[in-house]
């Protein structure tokens, strides 16, 4: 299986998938990076219907999926863009078109803020450049105290699996069996990555690539109205999702990829 060491100073190694570039390599590199308790299997989805004309690359966070370890240090959301571009450094990739959804959105703008030049352009699906409210905030906060202390009950992965997919999914089970294994460690750090990031909506202006967002309808975990004004201040093209919640393109990729390919397309030949 193929890993990167891309952090000297930190003891992990970075599980990652490319496809490769397809037989006419004539379009951009498209880097995916998942949510929070996610990974790199979130996007198969994607991955499937654009790897005949774009070379796809998928890879797990720190404390996520084949990336995890029993340790995990402190860390923000910039050394996680660091890992990035690391990552396309240690592919010999200059570029690429850079898609996350939630905690890879975040990651993801942070990169195009620290790191302009890997950035060909972005996809940003259920993220925003703020901070959660007040009040999903505390109901998190008593989540993830219920599952530190008692273990992840089905009821409590179906309230998770509500907020990160979306209520009744069929395709929910096989990810509440991964929540289920997650380690506590990772768990925990991972979470306090997410709820202490910095605001970042004074520099979104500033990212001056082309971009497009897309948003579930029913977005449970990230307000529509923030994902609107992230899209507004980074003049980017706009799609919701209708009926889809927060992994919209795990959820929904029949009206997603579409909107990725269209805009992979119009990029291939600007």
């Amino acid at each position: 299986m193929p890993y990167a060491t891309l952090n000297d100073k930190v003891d992990l190694e970075f599980y990652y998938e490319d496809t490769g570039p397809p037989p006419n390599n004539a379009g951009p590199v498209v880097v995916f990076s998942h949510g929070f308790l996610m990974d790199h299997t979130m996007w198969e989805p994607q991955v499937s219907a654009l790897k005949d004309r774009y070379r796809c690359i998928t890879w797990d966070q720190r404390g996520h999926g084949l990336t995890a370890t029993d340790r995990l240090d402190p860390f923000t959301f910039y050394d996680s863009a660091n890992d990035l571009a690391a990552l396309l450094t240690h592919l010999g990739i200059e570029k690429a078109v850079l898609a996350g959804m939630s905690q890879g959105g975040y990651l993801t703008l942070r990169a195009a803020i620290i790191n302009p030049g890997i950035v060909d352009a972005l996809v940003l699906i259920d993220t925003q450049t703020g901070l959660m409210d007040k009040s999903h905030l505390t109901g998190n906060f008593q989540l993830l105290n219920a599952w530190l202390t008692t273990g992840l009950s089905d009821g409590l992965a179906a309230k998770v699996a509500a907020e990160i997919l979306k209520p009744n999914w069929p395709g929910a089970a096989p990810w509440i069996a991964k929540w289920k294994a997650t380690k506590l460690v990772n768990l925990a750090m991972s979470f306090r990555t997410l709820v202490t990031r910095d605001d970042i909506t004074p520099y979104a202006p500033a990212i001056k690539t082309r971009s497009l967002v897309v948003y579930g309808q029913n977005d449970l975990a990230v307000p529509p109205k923030a994902i609107k004004a992230m899209a507004a201040a980074l003049h980017a093209e706009t799609y919701m999702v209708k009926g889809a919640g927060h992994a919209s393109c795990l959820t929904n990729p029949e009206q997603v990829n579409p909107q990725i390919e269209a805009f992979l397309k119009e990029r291939a030949c600007a």
